[in-house]
């Protein structure tokens, strides 16, 4: 039974990046050498990618796997541009970026 659950929210986090991208599954698939139909195919479950199409599928969205499978987090690809970022700040800079997220997250 578990299998058919990780499967339903490997198929879910899939959808719901390609969606974020705006891309359509068709566009997608060719876009990694693979048939038209082939991310369609995932999303519907149907089938599930082997892991070097996984490891394409993880490049395509610019994530790692595991940022894939965090699903706690919907915006994986603007979190790793974030950290990216703010890996190259001084500290002063990562502390002006702090309290500027914190006024920006109280005034929501």
């Amino acid at each position: 039974m578990k299998n058919h659950t990780y499967r339903k929210e490997f198929c879910s986090r899939l959808t719901k990046l390609r969606m974020d991208k705006d891309v359509s599954a068709r566009d997608m698939s060719l876009s990694l050498g693979l048939s038209e139909s082939y991310i369609n195919k995932i999303e519907n479950e149907k089938t599930l990618p082997s892991m070097s199409t996984f490891f394409d599928i993880c490049d395509y969205f610019h994530i790692t796997p595991q940022e894939f499978f965090n699903m706690d987090e919907p915006f994986p690809f603007e979190i790793a541009v974030a950290l990216k970022e703010m890996n190259c700040m001084n500290k002063d800079q990562l502390t002006r970026m702090i309290a500027f997220m914190r006024d920006i997250n109280h005034r929501t």
